[in-house]
């Protein structure tokens, strides 16, 4: 898989754009808040590097990369449901490649979930930030005799999930009470969610409530340890306000958990696209990175990149990162 796969360089550029364009007319940086790490609450850190107004820091503690200090939730809220570049991703940048998503990224993660749940039938799961429902679709399609839950804020794609046959809760999860009438939820999911939350603890927390005992939480993330965050930094389009809040990696998030009431049973990185993006930034947008890494882009095959890339995930050194954790 490559990057232009899943998300097309000029229309990831423009909505860039319009995110910087909206930052100004949405946030108020003097009714910013600090706060402690997020991961491991240590109110030591480092600054990193600006971006667009947004503080980055890192933990001298867990090394969890974060902005600081960062905006009200109420705020982030409006710009999530009112901004252009919103509007701009539904339409512009994700439906175009929705179909390359479903089959390259939501087909094989309902394939790996699937195996989570087993045989079993009549089980509670819901899916957070639920989008237009991709996932829970494909996995009732492995798993038609469970029960699935859309936990999603957007109307538009809350009424997408509804037309399809899920039930849907159009709301954030910090808002929901019960994921059903029919009890706790045996797994929720997140993909790629947590990194956007003014306050992750407080999410965490309600995940918590709203499972089972022995209920999964299945999540995916962006990992600060990872190669084409570490290779690129504050080049990296990966980091962008107010979208990436929260930068983990596999000890912090592991810490994260274990404190807030988890048994960590998996972190991995299994990401294809480390070096994808890497090369793309040295081909496409003139980002030198050094002789070697220009060389490797230029000159190597693909059976040497795809090594790399295997190796890269292999020792948990991709930037996107899995948790499996179960509720104690």
């Amino acid at each position: 898989m490559k990057e232009e796969d899943i998300r097309k360089r000029d229309a990831f550029n423009k909505y860039l754009e319009l995110v910087e364009a909206d930052v100004k007319n949405f946030f108020d940086f003097k009714s910013f808040v600090e706060i402690k790490c997020p991961a491991c609450a240590d109110g030591n850190c480092v600054f990193q590097f600006e971006k667009q107004g947004f503080r980055y820091v890192s933990c001298n503690k867990c090394f969890t990369l974060y902005v600081n200090p960062r905006p009200p939730v109420e705020t982030v809220r409006e710009f999530y449901s009112k901004s252009p570049s919103s509007t701009f991703w539904i339409n512009e940048f994700f439906k175009p490649v929705m179909d390359v998503r479903r089959e390259k990224i939501f087909k094989p993660r309902a394939e790996y979930v699937s195996k989570m749940c087993g045989k079993g039938s009549g089980l509670i799961i819901g899916d957070i930030g639920a989008g237009y429902g991709l996932f829970l679709n494909e996995l009732r399609e492995i798993l038609p005799e469970n029960y699935y839950v859309a936990i999603e804020p957007s109307v538009e794609m809350s009424d997408i999930c509804n037309k399809s046959g899920l039930e849907v809760k159009c709301m954030f999860l910090e808002d929901v009470n019960e994921i059903s009438e029919r009890g706790g939820g045996d797994l929720l999911t997140a993909f790629e969610l947590l990194e956007h939350l003014v306050d992750p603890v407080y999410f965490i927390k309600k995940v918590n409530c709203l499972l089972k005992p022995g209920g999964l939480f299945f999540l995916t993330t962006l990992n600060a340890k990872g190669f084409d965050i570490l290779m690129l930094w504050d080049r990296s389009k990966s980091i962008f306000p107010p979208h990436h809040l929260n930068f983990f990696n596999p000890s912090s998030i592991k810490y994260l958990f274990e404190r807030l009431g988890f048994e960590i049973v998996e972190i991995s990185t299994p990401g294809k696209l480390d070096w994808s993006i890497v090369e793309g930034m040295i081909k496409n947008e003139g980002v030198d990175l050094g002789r070697f890494w220009s060389l490797l882009s230029k000159e190597s095959d693909e059976k040497c990149k795809k090594g790399l890339q295997d190796w890269i995930s292999r020792n948990n050194l991709s930037s996107h990162m899995s948790l499996l954790a179960k509720k104690s």
